[in-house]
């Protein structure tokens, strides 16, 4: 079943897409939590952590990887940013499409860990 992020992928939903290579969509979050709030995904459907393999573990650096790109073109690789990802339910996950959260822009705190 497609995903929202399937569908933007695929341009068949409008999204402000700011980054793309061959594994990675990144977008701009359409209800942002910080001045720049960016939804890094991959171009493959993996619902959640939970559901990572040894076949598709490589998208977790692929991530990790667009993640450090574009806070640089951002502007805000030495300011600092955020990177979350969500798992299920509790954990807050809403689009079971796995996508790392790119926050910036503001100081954001801690987490008290």
């Amino acid at each position: 079943m497609a995903t929202l992020f399937t569908k933007i992928i695929a341009r068949e939903i409008p999204a402000k897409i700011i980054y793309e290579n061959d594994q990675v969509c990144a977008f701009l979050d359409i209800h942002p939590q910080a001045p720049h709030h960016v939804l890094i995904v991959p171009k493959i459907e993996i619902a959640t952590l939970n559901d990572l393999t040894p076949d598709n573990i490589h998208y977790i650096s692929a991530l990790f990887l667009a993640a450090k790109h574009i806070a640089h073109d951002l502007g805000v690789a030495d300011a600092g940013y955020r990177v979350v990802m969500n798992c299920n339910k509790d954990g807050g996950q809403t689009v079971y499409h796995l996508h790392l959260h790119l926050l910036a822009g503001q100081e954001l705190g801690s987490f008290g860990v």
